[in-house]
């Protein structure tokens, strides 16, 4: 796979980790103690994103870790978290703050008594102490600390209420004082197994249970027993699991979660139910199993007005014809003129005569690193990309997100995906390129490659939608059907054999609910100029490239002879007109593009009264071709990124020919029913 592989922290620096359940507020935590969102790498060898930053005021690094419940994992952000948390174990200066949400203090704690057995200092963050209050909860966090013995914070992280000891330092770390009496057998077993260590290694204890408990072995760089010694840890865990039948593992994970129950108990109480909220109201119809699809369906089609409309429409046409268009390119072009020498200026920005941006150019040209790469970078893709982050960033901060996934968990299953899947598929409904890089959020590698496949395979980007929708307009509805139907087919069929074909288990849903909240738009903001800033950082050099790229292939004539090897194809087997070559070749450079040249191969054919049969079975032909077709060079760029070139090459050999053969099986299935 392709990964970013930025160092984690230094030893030797003190280094805090940010550790917690998931969605309980760490992103907005890590945000107060670094003062921005910071770098975000991927951990090696894993999509699973990592944000890291200097800590402000004060020396040190911050390292906020993937959400966990256990650190017995059971996906990979689990096991990310747990392999840094053990990388670090033994560093002097190493401090863990844990955040949790106050009323789903119990599932905090689970994964409190785990960091106590390791015995990492700590201080405890008890976040979203209002949506506590507001739901009829009491909280005693001076009893919690009592308990604990470290440091407790109430806190609501969005407003910096109660964090002052954490962000001003002053709330010093140490160990939790918890231990679990988990019976004599595994007592026993957990001395033993401690004995096999040095003496100055820290957590002993835990990481004696982790080595009964866990089916997952330990990596490497973790704390273990000398090798010659690993054979008597195997014969402790052999001994062990004889003298408890029930499991070892279910026997640990039942023992911290009744000690997590208790804690709970003492210090969480929850007062007669109130009247309830709208929002608490609207959280329930997004699940309802009949009001969950119209509420479902209005945010879905909000997200596609907001993204696909306004920034994919009215803003791109803003930046892409009115500044860069009219603005910037021209001035370029007349700029470079006046100082270059015409032997430069021609291989440049073409000979005199040309119009701006046209041409063979290097820098300004049909295929010019500014007047293509540029432009697509920053006046079509940036308000796309912009408008994506701020309605992400809206789910996320309203808790609307997981419902969404949740309701169409069902759906997505006939292809072997959960209902986190949904979001991805229809954000590809304005950029793929953006969506593919949000495939990150599926927890599974065979979840994220399937769905890599199906918004690369047929899922049509807002600007390609819109021109296919004007070109079917002017069609029968029988055309739009033909359309719909044969795109949304193949790609349930594809869906479906790639789930079984593909080796790796696929993932069962499972999400914690937050409550329904009115978004902060100050964490909005942090959000999203961070991944704004990523995106510039990340991925604008990918346009770049693919734009030299395609520049060096017209200039070594290599695209004038791809269109004249495929245009037998397209006219024998698909029924189209010999121009028709053009518009799939430029498909691949935008998907904008490619759906034009259609529309402006067709369009004399269609404004005439009554269009013939023959253009409808050519018009519907020649878009689901295009719609199938292979994804435009940004996003090809993107799934080398994500999946490495290996996939992406594979993913390309597959769609070329499939999207060629169901255009034609179409072709020849309209001609025989129709003609």
């Amino acid at each position: 796979m392709g990964h970013s592989s930025a160092a984690l922290p230094i030893s030797g620096n003190p280094l805090t980790l940010l550790v917690g359940n998931p969605n309980v507020g760490k992103s907005v935590i890590f945000g107060l103690l670094t003062g921005r969102y910071a770098d975000v790498s991927n951990y090696p060898g894993t999509t699973v994103e990592l944000a890291r930053g200097r800590r402000r005021g004060r020396q040190g690094e911050v390292l906020d870790l993937p959400g966990t419940n256990t650190l017995t994992p059971n996906s990979e952000d689990e096991r990310v978290t747990r392999d840094i948390i053990l990388r670090h174990l033994n560093e002097d200066d190493l401090f863990v703050t844990q955040v949790c949400d106050t009323k789903n203090l119990r599932r905090g704690m689970f994964l409190t008594l785990q960091l106590a057995e390791l015995g990492i200092p700590q201080v405890l963050v008890a976040n979203m102490a209002d949506e506590a209050a507001d739901r009829g909860y009491s909280f005693d966090s001076k009893a919690l600390e009592s308990l604990l013995g470290v440091p407790v914070m109430e806190a609501v992280a969005t407003r910096r209420q109660g964090l002052a000891p954490l962000l001003s330092g002053i709330a010093e770390p140490r160990p939790a004082r918890l231990r679990i009496n988990y019976g004599p057998a595994i007592e026993q077993a957990v001395t033993r197994i401690e004995a096999l260590y040095p003496s100055s290694i820290r957590g002993r204890r835990g990481l004696a249970l982790m080595l009964m408990a866990g089916s997952n072995a330990l990596p490497e760089d973790a704390p273990l027993p000398p090798p010659e010694r690993m054979g008597e840890l195997a014969a402790i865990r052999a001994e062990v699991e004889r003298a408890l039948p029930q499991g070892l593992g279910s026997v640990i994970e039942r023992a911290r979660m009744a000690e997590a129950e208790r804690i709970t108990a003492e210090v969480l109480h929850r007062e007669p139910a109130g009247r309830r909220k709208i929002l608490d109201h609207l959280g329930d119809w997004a699940l309802h199993p009949i009001l969950g699809w119209p509420l479902a369906g209005a945010v879905l089609y909000g997200l596609y007005l907001f993204v696909g409309v306004l920034g994919a429409g009215t803003m791109v046409d803003l930046l892409e014809t009115k500044l860069f268009g009219a603005i910037v390119t021209p001035w370029l072009d007349t700029a470079l003129r006046a100082v270059l020498p015409a032997t430069w200026a021609a291989p440049l920005i073409g000979p005199e005569g040309v119009a701006p941006g046209s041409g063979p150019g290097l820098l300004l040209g049909d295929y010019g690193l500014v007047s293509m790469g540029l432009t697509y970078a920053f006046a079509i893709v940036l308000p796309i990309v912009g408008f994506f982050f701020i309605a992400f960033s809206l789910l996320e901060d309203s808790g609307y997100l997981p419902r969404l996934a949740a309701l169409l968990n069902s759906a997505f299953k006939l292809m072997g995906l959960n209902g986190k899947a949904v979001l991805p598929m229809v954000l590809g409904l304005g950029c793929d390129t953006m969506a593919t890089m949000t495939t990150r959020i599926l927890p599974s590698p065979k979840e994220r490659i399937v769905v890599t496949l199906l918004l690369a395979l047929g899922v049509p980007c807002s600007a390609q939608l819109g021109v296919i929708l004007g070109l079917l307009a002017a069609l029968s509805p029988a055309a739009l059907m033909w359309w719909l139907g044969t795109v949304a087919g193949t790609m349930l069929l594809v869906g479906f054999l790639a789930s079984r074909v593909l080796p790796g288990d696929s993932s069962a849903l499972v999400l914690e609910l937050p409550p329904m909240r009115i978004p902060q738009w100050g964490n909005i903001l942090v959000k999203t100029v961070a991944r704004v800033e990523w995106y510039l950082r990340e991925v604008v050099p990918l346009f770049i490239l693919g734009t030299f790229v395609l520049w060096g292939l017209d200039r070594l004539n290599v695209l004038v002879v791809l269109e004249r090897w495929t245009a037998p194809v397209v006219q024998g087997f698909l029924g189209l007109p010999a121009k028709a070559t053009q518009a799939f070749l430029i498909g691949f450079l935008r998907r904008d593009y490619g759906a034009a040249g259609l529309y402006d191969l067709f369009k004399d054919a269609i404004a005439a009264p009554g269009p013939s049969l023959e253009t409808e079975i050519q018009v519907v032909v020649s878009l689901v071709t295009l719609t199938l077709f292979v994804p435009c060079i940004a996003n090809f760029f993107m799934i080398a990124k994500e999946q490495g070139m290996k996939i992406a090459l594979a993913m390309a050999g597959f769609i070329f020919p499939f999207a060629f053969l169901v255009g034609g099986i179409l072709n020849w299935t309209l001609r025989w029913i129709l003609l």
